[in-house]
């Protein structure tokens, strides 16, 4: 079968049976930028939608997020989208009876860096520009490291799901304990 371009699909008519790596989901991603992942490459961990809805929501999240910042930064291919649970398992080193309750794991979150955009300032963008989100996480951001240390983290809930949080945090080191922890609001700050 030839690459399809499933971007004007409607979300809901959307199946991931018959579905081939190179068919486009949005005008600029496809499918297999959903679901690439280097380490399960190496690693030989399956890391395929597992059912339409996991599938319906990453897409979503690419229409809906990846598009307005290619549009706006240019090309780039996400960090990560879907993560199945092997994937997840093997990221947190947990064993194999563990869970996740990632978004990534449910198709809803993404992780993206831009070459020669600062971590931060893209964060920033994001809060400013996508109308509906759950969550923007600044990650591992140290500007002492650089200015593109660290990604950000975009979560979105699919169509008929809860209800889309908006919320903002950082994910930081805080200097006294050497840990990383939550913070409020996009910084590198932990006070």
């Amino acid at each position: 079968m030839s690459d399809r371009d499933l971007a004007k699909v409607a979300l809901g008519a959307l199946h991931i049976a018959g579905c081939q790596s190179r068919d486009k989901v949005s005008p600029h991603f496809r499918l297999y930028e959903l679901t690439r992942s280097d380490i399960a490459s190496r690693q030989g961990i399956p890391n395929a939608f597992p059912s339409d809805a996991e599938f319906r929501a990453a897409v979503h999240l690419a229409r809906e997020v990846l598009e307005p910042v290619r549009a706006k930064f240019g090309s780039f291919t996400p960090n990560s989208v879907f993560r199945s649970q092997a994937l997840e398992r093997a990221l947190k080193r947990k064993p194999s009876s563990w869970v996740s309750s990632s978004q990534h794991a449910r198709g809803e979150a993404c992780d993206i860096e831009i070459v020669g955009v600062a971590t931060i300032a893209l964060a920033e963008w994001v809060a400013e520009h996508i109308k509906v989100f759950d969550q923007i996480i600044c990650e591992c951001y140290d500007p002492a490291k650089g200015p593109n240390s660290g990604w950000v983290h975009v979560s979105l809930r699919p169509p008929g799901g809860a209800p889309n949080r908006r919320q903002l945090l950082s994910y930081v080191r805080d200097p006294r304990s050497g840990a990383y922890r939550y913070v409020p609001g996009l910084t590198s700050d932990t006070a």
